[in-house]
């Protein structure tokens, strides 16, 4: 190991450690926890096997178990008849839109150029899967029905991450959602749901159920861990013959692992406990946000902005005309001070931006829910007194 790398891997461990201890904060990383807590939560999921199997059954074998409880309560939840468990997004993803490659007989996915698989997935869908992806938008949103139905390539697929997480957490109304989706069945193209997120888009789409907003797709990805805490996994969810094919290409992507029980109970478990609380967090997220405008307006900050100025989930970005590298220092400090974190780490600002400008992701959970507006201006003001 390098100086450099010795650097960055004690700042990580300050990082940790300030979060990790702070008293109060907007939410909780689901790896901000000792192992000796994971382990503890692990024993408190015994009464989750009670409530959706026989404790005395057999835990899962590559597949059954609290696995096939996942896919069933899944189904049920987004409205498919059948869901399959993946130990990743990114393989469940990929096996979606090989399947549709297959059926439509195009290669070409068209998604946005910040979606999960061009930005976070090193390529993998050309790479693995061969398939070849086109941007009917550049533009930091979802694309209109016009640019779909207008975009001169062909294509079999049409990706739609909701939200768009690079974008800001940002979605489209509804109206412009389901005229986009008609445009792709225009062209004969199938339409797949990034859904990672998902759980928490019905407050935006006016309150819609999960089943109708599904619905809208030929299937769709969601995962356990970004938004109900589970420990890891995802699924996918569509009809019986392309979830069955589904379940080849997993196993031969090297998903179907011999045991899955501590990941599929933590899903559980967020699906019963954390799922019914995402409307009261995004309600709050709205409540956090203008408080955090109106307190960089009191203190004078010379630029500034939350992103989408209303959230449209319980996420949002804030922009700040600072270094990244400074502004992290500032959280750290405020954590390791007052106890309290406000933001996490800053990263430069996003791509068409404005220059010199950094930017954080902020989300609002269980925790986030103490905090009055008031206690987010005393943080905000707390912060931006440690900013060099």
């Amino acid at each position: 190991m390098n100086d450099s790398e010795d650097v960055e891997q004690e700042a990580r461990r300050r990082r940790a450690t300030a979060w990790y201890a702070a008293e109060r904060a907007l939410w909780h990383s689901p790896a901000e926890a000792s192992v000796g807590e994971r382990l503890t939560e692990l024993r408190e999921l015994l009464d989750v096997a009670h409530r959706f199997s026989d404790p005395y059954e057999l835990v899962d074998t590559y597949g059954g178990g609290p696995v096939a409880a996942v896919e069933e309560r899944v189904a049920e939840l987004l409205g498919f008849p059948a869901a399959v468990y993946f130990p990743t997004g990114t393989m469940a993803q990929q096996v979606a839109l090989r399947c549709w490659a297959g059926r439509t007989g195009s290669d070409v996915v068209a998604l946005h150029p910040l979606a999960h698989p061009e930005v976070h997935e090193d390529g993998a869908l050309g790479a693995v899967s061969g398939l070849r992806t086109v941007h009917p938008t550049t533009e930091p949103r979802l694309p209109t029905a016009e640019e779909v139905r207008d975009h001169p390539e062909p294509f079999g697929t049409l990706m739609l991450e909701l939200p768009l997480r690079d974008a800001g957490f940002v979605l489209p109304a509804w109206d412009e959602l389901v005229d986009t989706v008609d445009a792709a069945r225009e062209r004969d193209a199938v339409v797949h749901f990034d859904g990672a997120r998902l759980w928490e888009c019905g407050p935006h789409f006016g309150d819609r159920d999960l089943r109708e907003i599904a619905g809208l797709a030929d299937s769709v990805y969601v995962s356990f861990y970004k938004s109900l805490g589970g420990m890891s996994g995802a699924a996918l969810a569509g009809p019986e013959d392309v979830m069955a094919e589904a379940r080849v290409w997993r196993h031969r992507y090297g998903g179907l692992l011999f045991q899955q029980y501590p990941a599929a109970l933590t899903a559980l478990r967020g699906l019963q406990e954390e799922l019914p609380r995402l409307p009261s967090y995004v309600a709050h997220a709205r409540t956090v946000a203008e408080a955090l405008r109106e307190a960089f307006a009191e203190a004078g900050v010379p630029w500034f902005r939350v992103h989408p100025e209303t959230p449209h989930t319980h996420q949002f970005q804030v922009w700040l005309p600072y270094d990244p590298e400074v502004l992290t220092a500032a959280a750290v400090r405020l954590a390791e001070e007052t106890g309290t974190v406000l933001f996490r780490r800053w990263f430069p600002g996003p791509a068409g931006g404005p220059p010199g400008v950094a930017a954080t992701e902020v989300t609002v959970s269980a925790p986030g829910l103490e905090w009055t507006a008031e206690d987010v201006r005393e943080a905000v003001r707390e912060f931006l007194a440690r900013v060099d």
